[in-house]
């Protein structure tokens, strides 16, 4: 008889010597979707050298799966849902679980019964983990899924101290390019018209502006400051108010593209040119911004690789649950246009 190796291999020498996660490996043994055939053959063939052998009984706990993934949109203001952010995501999500095999379920949880009602409905197995997008500082949702040990990723964070894994861009470095942008161009009344003050990308938005206008040398202050609430509507009442108490303002940083849009149409009425008389950056890079008079000189948010890493975070989640919460930040760029 040939000598039996004296320790049994393990996962993770399976996925060093494939050069791959434990995830991808995982996901291989239990012919789940998502993975690569070239990445697929990599694996197999470490395990045949190896000798590595699954345990049975873990893994017929993990292909007991529902296949389907809910994404819970938590934003309380219907409104919102007509924003284009909302939109995009959902494609986004919706696009890239598609190439895994799972499905996506939309569902709207916006009170406490709602919460209750949607953790029982997690925990009975009908879905296999959670996205969670438009997330207040107040919402406990989030910790009701981790404590119930739900694999969940969050679209943002609800402060910066944040555990539960989630997706972010950098706000407050795309407002600081923003500002600095409109500092190169020699502006030096600047102010801006914020997102619900609440949920922390707003926060962060609003603090890249503050430094670099702190950074510039040059006067803020909270008459320059005006909260909306990322629609039309609320860029249109705050520019107004703005323009009420400073005539002299020659630049804004509006927090949503939509946000923007709304500020252009009170500038034109009141008699004010962009970029000539007033310079205005926007908040996203939707289409939209390109459609707008002028076209929109805006912050891109990489709404794809958002989409793609929310998924991906999730999908290791749910072949490694309880292992450690992820954190990503994904780059802003600034998109130049006619507007600034």
């Amino acid at each position: 008889m040939g000598r039996q190796r004296p320790d049994t291999p393990t996962l993770e020498e399976v996925a060093a010597r494939a050069g791959v996660g434990r995830g991808t490996v995982s996901r291989v043994i239990n012919n789940a979707t998502g993975v690569r055939e070239s990445t697929r053959r990599l694996v197999q063939q470490a395990i045949a050298e190896l000798g590595y052998v699954p345990n049975l009984a873990a893994r017929s706990l993990a292909v007991r799966r529902a296949d389907a993934v809910a994404l819970v949109m938590t934003e309380p203001d219907w409104r919102q849902f007509a924003e284009p952010f909302f939109s995009e995501i959902v494609r986004t999500l919706g696009d890239t679980l598609a190439e895994t095999g799972l499905q996506l379920l939309l569902t709207l949880v916006r009170s406490d019964t709602d919460r209750v009602r949607f953790l029982e409905y997690a925990r009975g197995g009908r879905v296999d983990g959670v996205l969670v997008m438009s997330v207040h500082a107040d919402d406990p949702l989030p910790d009701m899924l981790a404590d119930a040990r739900m694999p969940t990723v969050l679209l943002g964070r609800r402060s910066g101290d944040e555990s539960i894994s989630y997706v972010d861009a950098d706000n407050a470095g795309g407002a600081r390019s923003a500002v600095a942008r409109l500092v190169e161009q020699g502006r030096t009344t600047i102010a801006t018209i914020t997102g619900p003050l609440d949920m922390y990308a707003a926060q962060c938005r609003l603090r890249g502006y503050q430094d670099a206008l702190a950074l510039a040398g040059l006067k803020g202050g909270p008459s320059l400051v005006a909260e909306g609430d990322f629609t039309e509507e609320s860029g249109r009442h705050a520019m107004a108010e703005l323009l009420a108490r400073h005539p002299e303002i020659d630049g804004v940083l509006a927090a949503s593209d939509t946000t923007a849009a709304g500020a252009l149409t009170t500038l034109r009425a009141a008699g004010r040119r962009v970029p000539d008389d007033v310079a205005v950056i926007g908040f996203d890079d939707f289409p939209l911004a390109q459609r707008t008079d002028p076209p929109l000189t805006t912050v891109r948010q990489p709404l794809e690789e958002i989409g793609r890493a929310m998924v991906r975070l999730l999908q290791e989640e749910m072949e490694e649950p309880a292992v450690a919460w992820r954190h990503v930040i994904l780059r802003t760029e600034l998109v130049i246009r006619e507007s600034a």
